[in-house]
Formats: structure tokens, C-alpha cells, sequence
């Protein structure tokens, strides 16, 4: 039958389509602009010998790092950096791990002089993403330094942009194919003849095909150098084989080479078998169907599991019940997501869709929907592991806005039943026109016929007589005018069909809900494929527990801390005001300002001051900073190291005269 495929929507549909655009565009925005600062480290570092911004009094041998799970380290993962950026260790990592700890330590060179020193680590977590972090501890006495350490986080940069597009475009095309080919199998079978739908599956395999390729050469760089010329680098790429998440994307192209064959049996074989003539030939078709099906999932559970192998249901607790849960979960999504993007497109672009395929798919949704809750609800409890982290970190907060996200694509999706459940029957509509087509058709292979025969005849006649060659054209020309009507007749056909759907208010609804479904669905996978590569909430309360601070992992907003405390050493001109200021009021090296104002407000000039932090929970200090004169009442110190944020004791002590002097403190919030 011939028929015409409808057009992207009219006027109103085109002008709900820019708004859905653009409310996906503005809402993916809003999220990648929130969670720009989000910390992509899935391995936190709990402890650490000597600890961050301690104080030793001789140099240890060696520096020892705690983790929460397992990594990889190469042989330059630990840097120490003396004040002058020189490397203090001696290269050498130990892998010190025992039961239940995974520890790593460098042994540092003898005769260490007394400064500041700089830890600088870099490692893949057992989740395949990079990590790493730095902080300082003191030898004798904090002192400047002018050791640079990377600022870019591990994974960032270009490399890591491009490596995030690739594993968004991988999510995505895992969808159009398993979900396209869900749709066919289980819900609309003659579908396997639908131009749009081959094409929509064939580029779902192409996009994932292409979007492991590309991820398995950015491996390298991403989790090293960061350098994009590195993404060809021989050796770096037989290295990223033997982990595992390199074994991952090898297995997952293996399984895509079986994937290529199934999408060529379903678009082959089987869709050539659309009409059984008899009832072996159903049979052939049941078995076909059978085949495809169970091979299918076979491969699509494959895929999904290179997922739950290498990332985060591989890491953590109950990882023997996590991976399994993760494979049914990504399975969900596809077969609903991909399923919903199949339904568009039909809706949108195939001649006809029956309601009993939109029927099924309703049903189908709604398990997959099912599924997808059960196996969420236990992911969010194995990876937040507490209500506090469920709001204070930047995983809770994305779970959050998934749920809400999905929350809204099932309201959605109930109206979408509700249009399902008026969709008009156009079965009959269907078999009508068809057969009209067929009926001309017949017309046109009968009249060929006739105008086969008539030449024949000529041909014998040896075409001796100039009226029977007359004879031949008329009948040529009424062959070709019988062709010309059959084709008119196809058209209008078609076209009918086409008025026909286009006047259903029920289909023109459920495109409308569809397409907005897939709109909040762009969204919602740009939301998952961020939350992949967040830090848990359970490491971030380790983490949290390290350092002493909330469990909240992107760094607060730091200013410049502004201090006034009065002061009275008991002797002439002995009373005044200290005005201090720490800027920019944050761990590492700061600048502070000392301003000594008499009683009558004006500058003081003070034989001496000085300085000293102390951070009573962690046992850090006092740390003793001694100012140098800058003018009269005006005393300034740089690279003052704070070695961490917290709740430091400010000690000022002014000296007025030989005699008179007198230390004041105040508690300030640092970092």
C-alpha cells in the first residue's frame, strides 16, 4: 500500500514543540549551571599520616593515605612538595592496604628541612572515576610556600567534558535500541516495516557503538594527563585495557557486534514475514519471535551490565545484590524511555499505528515504571545511606530532582493513558484503504497483462497490417492511463488516510502528551548521567567525617574575615582597638592586615604584635604568625597558611611598652 507519512506536526504542533525545546534547553541549564561545582570523586580520602594541617615536630619517613574503597594508583599517584615545590618523596608507592583499609604510602627523603609541605595525590576509584585532592602539614613551623598543585579536578578540562557527552550519547543510544526494539517485539510487530522505527533503532546502535569508542580512547587522558593528544596514545590505551573498566567498553563493543545481528534478523527475516500465508509460515513467525526475543534480552542485559561492572553498583555495600538490581534498572528505563521515543516517532512520521499496539505499550510502560521504583528506591538507599546526606549533599540533592523529574513524566504519562483509552480504531480505516490500493493495483497489473498480449500478437503477425499496429497503441496508451489513474488513485488514497488520522482528536492529544514526555525524559537523562558521576552520599559523610566539616562537598562561598577586639595592657596609651583582617579568609596561604587604633581612634604605634590560630577540635596550633611593621598602627604577614576550614581561636598579642602587654582572642570562622 502506498501511503504518505505525515509531516512534523501542524502550525500548533510545531509551536508546542519550540516551547518543549526550549523549556528542555533552560532546564538542562539550570542543572549542569547548579551542579558545576559538583565533586566527581567517588573514592573520599578518610585519613591521612601526618593529618591536613598538622604540626610535627621532626620530619616523619613516610606519608600514609586512607581511602573509603579501593583504587588504582600509578607510580606518581602521591607528590610530597617541599615550600619550594622540590620533591621531597622519593617516588616510591606502598601499597599498605589490610583488611577492611586501603592504605597507600610514598616514603619521603631524610633531612627534611622545616616548612610547609604539600600532599598531592591522584587515583582511579573502583567505580572508574578519577579522584584527587591535596593538602599540607608542617615541619617545625607553618611556613610559605610556593608549591602549586593542579587546580583543575581530576576528570575536568575538555577531556573531561567530551568524556561526559560520550557518556550521556552512550545512555542514549543503550535506550533507542534496546527500548526501539522492545517497542517492535512486544508491542507493535508490524512496526518491524516502519522505515522511522529501523531508522530509530539502527542510530541507537550506531550512537552507542560510536560513544564506547570514543570513551575507551578519552580513558587514558581522562583519568591521567587530561591531554586530548593522549587519547592515542598506544601504550596509555593498553594500559586502560587491563582495568576494568576498559574490559568493560571492549565487552560492550563484543556484545553491540551480536546487537548488529539481531537489528539485521529484525529488520530482515522477520519483518519480511509480516503476513503468514499459512499456518506453518505463522508458526515460523511465533518461533522467530520467540528467538528474537529471548537472544535480545540476552544481549541488552549483556550491555547493561558493562554499566553495573565498572561503575557504581560495583563498589560499596551488597555489591552481589547492587549489580544485578542495576542491570534490571537500566533495562527499565530503556524499555519505557526508548519505548516512549518509539510511540513518538510513530505517532509523528509512520502512515499508521493501531491502538492496540498504544494499548500495549501503556501496560508495558507501567511495569517498567514499576520496576524502575523498586530498583531506584533501593540504589538511593545503598548510595545516600542517611536522610542528612539525602539533603546536604550534592548526591541527595540530584535524587531529589530525579524523583521530581519522573514524578512529572508519570503524571504526564497518565494523561497519556487517558487519550490511549479514546485513541478511535483505525483498524477498519486501515483495511478499507488498503484494499482500495490493492484494487488498483489489480488494475494496473491487469491492464499490463492486456498490453503484454496485444503486443504479442503484433509481434506474430509480424505487424503486416497497419491496423492491428494502431490496435497495439491504443492499448499501449490505455496501459499507461490506467497506470497514471492507479497512482491518483494510491494518493488519494493516502491522502484520505492521512485526513483521517490528522481529525482524530485523540491521536492529536496523545502526540501532544507523548511529546511532552519525551521532553521531560531528555532532561531526566541528562540528570541520571550526571548523578553517575557524583560523589555518594555515604563517601561524602566520610569524607565529611575526615575533615570535621558538614557533609555538604561543594566548598563554601569565602570572604575576607573582618576581626575588632578592644584591648587594655594596663599602662599609658594601653587602651585601643585591634582591627584585623584575613583575606580571602579560606584554607591555604592568606595575606592579614593588623590595625592598632588608640583610645582616640587614631593609629596607634605598637613596639610589637603577634599572632596565633589554634583549631581546638582537630588539635591543630597554635599556629604563631608574626606580622612585620608596615606603618605606624599598620602590621601585615603574607602567606599565612590556614591548613583547613573550621572554628580557629584568634590570639592577638599587643605589646604598648617595655612592660605592658596583653594577648586578647576571639573564635572566627575560617573557610
Amino acid at each position: 500500500m502506498t501511503a504518505i507519512a505525515p509531516r512534523f506536526g501542524q502550525a500548533p504542533g510545531q509551536a508546542l514543540l519550540m516551547r518543549l525545546l526550549l523549556i528542555t534547553t533552560v532546564l538542562l541549564g539550570t542543572v549542569f549551571t547548579v551542579l558545576s561545582g559538583t565533586a566527581s570523586a567517588h573514592a573520599a580520602l578518610t585519613g591521612s599520616s601526618p593529618e591536613d594541617g598538622a604540626v610535627v615536630v621532626s620530619a616523619p619517613k613516610d606519608i600514609t593515605l586512607t581511602f573509603s574503597e579501593q583504587i588504582a594508583m600509578g607510580d606518581n599517584s602521591i607528590r610530597v612538595l617541599d615550600p619550594t615545590s622540590k620533591r621531597a618523596d622519593t617516588g616510591k608507592i606502598r601499597d599498605l592496604s589490610e583488611t577492611g583499609a586501603v592504605r597507600y604510602g610514598v616514603d619521603l627523603r631524610p633531612g627534611l628541612p622545616d616548612g610547609t609541605y604539600t600532599v598531592a595525590w591522584q587515583a582511579v576509584s573502583a567505580d572508574s572515576h578519577p579522584v584527587s585532592g591535596a593538602f599540607t602539614f608542617s615541619i617545625g613551623a607553618p611556613s610559605e610556600t610556593t608549591a602549586t598543585v593542579p587546580t583543575e579536578e581530576a576528570g575536568g578540562g575538555l577531556v573531561g567534558t567530551l568524556y561526559g557527552a560520550a557518556r550521556y550519547i552512550s545512555y542514549a543510544g543503550f535506550i533507542l535500541l534496546v527500548g526501539g526494539a522492545a517497542f517492535v517485539l512486544g508491542c507493535w510487530q508490524r512496526g518491524a516495516s516502519v522505515r522511522p522505527l529501523q531508522r530509530l533503532v539502527v542510530q541507537g546502535w550506531l550512537a552507542l557503538t560510536a560513544a564506547t569508542l570514543v570513551l575507551l580512547l578519552l580513558r587514558n587522558p581522562y583519568t591521567g594527563s587530561g591531554e586530548l593528544g593522549d587519547a592515542f596514545d598506544l601504550d596509555g590505551l593498553q594500559d586502560v585495557l587491563a582495568t576494568k573498566t576498559g574490559a568493560a567498553l571492549v565487552s560492550r563493543l563484543l556484545l553491540l557486534g551480536a546487537a548488529a545481528l539481531f537489528v539485521a534478523v529484525l529488520f530482515g527475516a522477520y519483518a519480511k514475514r509480516e503476513s503468514p500465508r499459512d499456518e506453518e509460515e505463522s508458526k515460523e513467525r511465533k518461533d522467530l519471535t520467540f528467538g528474537l526475543a529471548m537472544g535480545g534480552s540476552v544481549v541488552a542485559a549483556g550491555i547493561a551490565a558493562t554499566w553495573a561492572l565498572s561503575e557504581h553498583a560495583s563498589t560499596g555495600i551488597q555489591t552481589g545484590l547492587a549489580m544485578p538490581v542495576d542491570v534490571l534498572h537500566l533495562l527499565a528505563v530503556a524499555v519505557w524511555l526508548g519505548g516512549l521515543t518509539a510511540l513518538l516517532v510513530t505517532l509523528y512520521r509512520a502512515p499508521f499505528i493501531d491502538s492496540t499496539a498504544v494499548r500495549r505499550f501503556s501496560r508495558t510502560a507501567f511495569l517498567s515504571v514499576v520496576v524502575l521504583a523498586a530498583t531506584g528506591l533501593y540504589q538511593s538507599w545503598r548510595q545516600v545511606g542517611s536522610w542528612s546526606a539525602l539533603w546536604e549533599t550534592s548526591y541527595g540533592q540530584l535524587l531529589l530532582v530525579k524523583v521530581g523529574l519522573v514524578a512529572v513524566l508519570v503524571a504526564i504519562a497518565w494523561f497519556s493513558r487517558r487519550w490511549t483509552g479514546r485513541l478511535a480504531e483505525e483498524t477498519a480505516v486501515d483495511g478499507q484503504l488498503e484494499t482500495v490500493a490493492e484494487a488498483d493495483t489489480e488494475i494496473e497489473a491487469d491492464t499490463g497483462i492486456k498490453a503484454e498480449a496485444e503486443v504479442e500478437a503484433e509481434s506474430e503477425t509480424g505487424g503486416r497490417t497497419g491496423s492491428d499496429t494502431v490496435t497495439a497503441t491504443a492499448v499501449v496508451d490505455d496501459s499507461q492511463r490506467a497506470t497514471q489513474l492507479a497512482r491518483q488513485r494510491a494518493a488519494l488514497a493516502s491522502a484520505r488516510q492521512k485526513r483521517l488520522r490528522d481529525a482524530d482528536p485523540a491521536r492529536t492529544g496523545l502526540r501532544r502528551s507523548v511529546l511532552a514526555e519525551a521532553g521531560v525524559a531528555v532532561v531526566l537523562l541528562a540528570v541520571t548521567t550526571v548523578l553517575t558521576s557524583t560523589e555518594p552520599g555515604r563517601t561524602a559523610e566520610l569524607e565529611a567525617s575526615r575533615t570535621g566539616g558538614t557533609v555538604a562537598e561543594a566548598p563554601a562561598s569565602a570572604g575576607p574575615v573582618n576581626v575588632r577586639m578592644p584591648f587594655d595592657t594596663g599602662g599609658q596609651n594601653g587602651k585601643g582597638t585591634i582591627r584585623l583582617t584575613l583575606d580571602p579568609g579560606r584554607s591555604g596561604a592568606n595575606v592579614m592586615h593588623i590595625y592598632v587604633d588608640g583610645a582616640d581612634g587614631k593609629p596607634l604605634d605598637v613596639p610589637e604584635v603577634k599572632a596565633a590560630f589554634t583549631l581546638t577540635a582537630e588539635q591543630i596550633g597554635p599556629l604563631p604568625i608574626v606580622p612585620d611593621r608596615f606603618a605606624p598602627g599598620h602590621w601585615s604577614a603574607d602567606g599565612v597558611q590556614i591548613p583547613m576550614p573550621g572554628e580557629w581561636r584568634l590570639q592577638v598579642t599587643v605589646r604598648t611598652s617595655d612592660i605592658d602587654q596583653t594577648t586578647v582572642d576571639k573564635n572566627v570562622k575560617i573557610g
